[in-house]
This record gives structure tokens, C-alpha cells and sequence, in this order.
């Protein structure tokens, strides 16, 4: 789901990026805010940060004593996506198992659709594994499947989030 936030942020400006212009120092916040932005991933609150859509304030900047940076409180809107148990999404297979399927859906690249999950579907080995179920219904690679959440799990190392899915539901499975 995606999610509208209001952050407050703290962006360290280099002295040597100061300039007597206001103008420059404007863009000086923003590009930093958005490089900032880009390298935080995501949070276990808020999910995935996407995107800034406004900045809303910059506070006065206090000079840093022993570089000379100055850091300015500044509160900005923005996209986040996080996924809750329950939700219905839309992903894409990228690596089919014996045991199930890894799914990707927007930023989030581990979702672990379980063969227990799959009412119907069996494993077909070769070279190319796929599940099918008799109505010929087919996940393989690349295919993209409706699926449940059924939980959610972040990795604080990774920065990143985990979930497990289900196929378990009306209107569930390999989207055509």
C-alpha cells in the first residue's frame, strides 16, 4: 500500500557548498534531502521510501562546531510503499522451487509463496519448473500472481522487508 508521509529530516550541508545566494543554497538542501532520501531504503515503520513530493519547510541552520557544515531541520511530504497483513498485490515470479515461489512486487524483492499456500498446484521439474494445476493454470517465471499477505518480516540488517503469501482466497493466482 502505498502510504502519504510527513518527515522531518536533517540535512548537512558542506561549508564549502555555501554560498552568500540564497538561490544555491536552496538547491544546495534539496539535492541533499534527495540523496539522503534515496540511501535510507526504507524504515521499519513507513516501508519503502519512494519518493519526495514536497518540501514544506527549512528551518534556520546551526553551524557544525568542529567542521563548519551546517545542519538544517527541514520537513518534506513523500510516497512510502509498505505491504500489511491481509492485502491483496500483484507480483512477478522470479525464481521457481520445489517448495514454492520467490515473488517481487514494487521494492520488495523476497516473497515467499509456499507450495502449502498453492491449493491445486504441483511441481513439474526440468528446465524450466513451474507449478500447474488442472484447469492447466501455470506459475513459472516471469508470470505475474495475485496473491494474500499473510505476514510481514524486516530485516534491520538489509534494510529491507520479508513476507509470506498465499494463494488461499477468491480471484487468487496467475493474473493473465
Amino acid at each position: 500500500m502505498f502510504l502519504k508521509v510527513q518527515l522531518p529530516w536533517n540535512v548537512i550541508i558542506p561549508a564549502e557548498n555555501l554560498d552568500a545566494k540564497g538561490l544555491m543554497l536552496q538547491r544546495s538542501i534539496v539535492v541533499r534531502l534527495l540523496d539522503d532520501f534515496a540511501k535510507k531504503r526504507a524504515t521499519k515503520d513507513l516501508g519503502y521510501y519512494l519518493a519526495v513530493s514536497t518540501l514544506e519547510s527549512i528551518g534556520e541552520g546551526k553551524v557544525r562546531q568542529h567542521t563548519g557544515d551546517v545542519l538544517f531541520p527541514v520537513v518534506f511530504s513523500g510516497i512510502t510503499f509498505k505491504i500489511f497483513r491481509g492485502e491483496i498485490l500483484d507480483g512477478i515470479v522470479h525464481k521457481v522451487l520445489k517448495h514454492g515461489v520467490l515473488l517481487r512486487c514494487g521494492p520488495i524483492e523476497n516473497i515467499y509463496l509456499s507450495c502449502m499456500k498453492m491449493p491445486d498446484y504441483r511441481y513439474v521439474p526440468g528446465e524450466n519448473p513451474v507449478f500447474l494445476n488442472d484447469k492447466t493454470s501455470k506459475i513459472e517465471k516471469d508470470v505475474v500472481v495475485r496473491f494474500v499477505v499473510l505476514g510481514t518480516k524486516w530485516l534491520e540488517a538489509e534494510r529491507e522487508f520479508q513476507a509470506l503469501v498465499s494463494l488461499e482466497g477468491d480471484y487468487l493466482g496467475p493474473v493473465s
